[in-house]
Parts: structure tokens; C-alpha cells; sequence
């Protein structure tokens, strides 16, 4: 306060009081830019509470389905090729240059074969016996592994002619799909649960429980090895999960639904479920097809954009069997 009282006294000595315009004009400058800043500051916070409230309403549309957009993916058809319609489709890899490999089921028609992507023709076969219902299928190095239905057992051809074989058993309660990273299998038996098995001494080596939200998917079938997810048809649906084999949480879905509907509305024959997944490593090539389906697709991947109003649980996740 001393100082005050000094500034004060000072004033009082002045017979002539300085006019204060001075030091208003002297102010100005300074009170536009304090104004300036703060509408600038009103404005970022209107486009923050705009900002906010979209995103507030965008949440609010994907929350009324159960799974984020960009876990859920649509295909576009890249190309269509030839496909044996009596191929019970269990097993589907591609190999290279043109080249897949399939496994067929069905009591009395399983077989292995090599088949020409461009023609859909069998360059090779293996039939099975009668007994033998085959599934998955897989290559790793010059073996081929296929597993068979209801059954623990499997068999190791010669990729080159199909003809050398040898039996093994795995530890899963049955067979279904079949898939490699080049290290390890991994195995599907129809529940919820993903096998990794040893290809040196067939065993089970881990499993894990295939969950997304928190609820077990079920069905799994036939499986391919993708972009490093397990990739998993669920059977008698038109979904592929995509999984995660570290943890086994599924990272995505791919609906397929419009290559069967297309399918039916242009056939008069029977056709059963999806089924094969086959993918080109080096050509960044997806393959799809069905059991008894005449066509085998590639097909391109595309994030689902538009707010989904299904239910991804009762589309893609059917219960469980009583037997898994």
C-alpha cells in the first residue's frame, strides 16, 4: 500500500490532472486482442461440442448393432472360376501357379485332389475308402495333411502324385478343418475350440476357446491361414471369422451372403453351405467356394461403411452342437 499512497500524493501536487484518454487509447490495443482471443476460444469450443455431439450420434448408430464397423466386411466378387458341382467341399488350399488342392467328403466320394483354378479340372485324384469321410486339408513342405470326420485320424500324401500315403492320429475328438503357418497346424472339430497340434508328432500342443463378446462361436469348420489370423468357416452360415490365434478373440467377420443367394436365384440344383477358403500368399488372392457349389470365387475384402442393423451373434454364431 505505501506505494499507492505515493502515487497518490503525486496526482494531487498536478494543478492540472492529466486527462485519462490517454491511457484508455493506450489500453485499446490490448483489449481488441484480449477480444479477438477470446472469440477465437468461443469458436473452438463450439467446433469441440460439435465435434462431440457427432461422434456422440455415430456411437450411437453403431451401438445399434453389436459389433463396430470396421470388424464387419462385405466382398466384392473379383473373379469367377469353374468348380466341380459334385465336390462335397471340405478342405480348399491354393498352392501355386493356377494350382489348388481339395478335399472332398461324403461316404463313398472323399478324395484328395489337384484341380486347375482357370477350368475347375481335376488334374489328379485320390479316392478314399468307403469308410473314410474326408475333411480339412492342408500343405506344408511337400506333405499334404488331410483329417477325416469322426474320426482321429488322418493322412500325409505326396503333393506330386497323391498316390504315397501314410495313417496318423491327432488328439482332437474329430476332424473338421485343417490349416498351417508353416510351423504348426491348426485344427477345428466342429465346437468352439481352436487346436494348434505339432506336424512332427500329430499332437495337440494348445487350445484355445474361440469367444467374441465375451460368448463362445461355435462350428467352427474348414480354416485357412490368412494374413496370420486364422481364418474359420462356421458351418451352416455364410460368416468367416476371422481369429486370433494368440489369444483366440475374433478380430472380424466377412458376410458372404449375397454369393449363395446369388447362386440359388440362378440354379435349380441343390447347393450346400460355404465351405473352402484357399489364399494365394504371394498374389494376394482370396478364394471361396460351397459344397456342390459349380463356382469357385476370388474375391476382394471391403470394410463395412453403412450402419449394420443385424445381429451379428444370430447371424454368424449358431449354438452349439450337443455333442461338442
Amino acid at each position: 500500500m505505501p506505494g499507492a499512497k505515493m502515487r497518490k500524493k503525486s496526482n494531487t501536487r498536478r494543478s492540472h490532472p492529466l486527462p485519462q484518454q490517454p491511457s484508455m487509447a493506450i489500453s485499446s490495443p490490448f483489449l481488441l486482442h484480449y477480444k479477438k482471443i477470446s472469440v477465437l476460444v468461443f469458436l473452438i469450443i463450439i467446433v469441440c461440442l460439435i465435434i462431440f455431439l457427432n461422434t456422440a450420434s455415430r456411437n450411437e448408430r453403431v451401438s445399434r448393432s453389436d459389433a463396430p464397423l470396421n470388424q464387419l466386411y462385405t466382398v466384392e466378387v473379383v473373379n469367377e472360376f469353374p468348380h466341380d458341382p459334385d465336390a462335397f467341399t471340405q478342405g480348399l488350399l491354393y498352392a501355386e501357379n493356377d494350382t489348388l488342392f481339395e478335399s472332398t467328403g461324403m461316404h463313398g466320394a472323399s478324395s484328395v485332389r489337384k484341380v486347375t483354378l482357370q477350368t475347375g479340372e481335376v488334374k489328379a485324384i485320390q479316392k478314399m475308402q468307403y469308410s473314410d469321410f474326408g475333411e480339412g486339408l492342408t500343405l506344408l513342405s511337400d506333405r499334404l495333411i488331410q483329417i477325416t470326420w469322426q474320426q482321429s485320424t488322418g493322412y500325409i500324401y505326396d503333393r506330386h502324385n497323391l498316390s504315397k500315403f501314410e495313417k496318423f492320429h491327432h488328439g482332437m475328438p474329430d476332424g473338421w478343418g485343417l490349416a498351417t503357418d508353416g510351423e504348426v497346424l491348426f485344427g477345428s472339430d466342429g465346437s468352439s475350440t481352436l487346436y494348434q497340434i505339432d506336424p512332427q508328432t500329430m499332437k495337440v500342443v494348445k487350445k484355445q476357446i474361440v469367444n467374441y463378446q465375451g460368448d463362445e462361436v461355435h462350428r467352427l469348420n474348414e480354416l485357412e491361414y490368412v494374413y496370420d489370423e486364422v481364418w474359420a468357416n462356421i458351418w451352416m452360415t455364410d460368416c468367416i471369422a476371422r481369429i486370433s490365434h494368440r489369444d483366440g478373440s475374433v478380430l472380424g467377420w466377412i458376410l458372404l451372403h449375397n454369393l449363395r443367394e446369388g447362386l440359388l436365384h440362378n440354379l435349380k440344383k441343390q447347393i450346400d453351405v460355404l465351405n473352402g477358403i484357399a489364399w494365394d500368399s504371394d498374389g494376394d488372392r482370396l478364394f471361396v467356394t460351397g459344397k456342390w457349389w459349380p463356382k469357385l470365387y476370388e474375391i476382394k475384402l471391403h470394410p463395412l461403411k453403412t450402419p449394420f442393423n443385424g445381429d451379428i451373434k444370430q447371424i454368424c454364431m449358431p449354438p452349439a452342437f450337443p455333442f461338442s
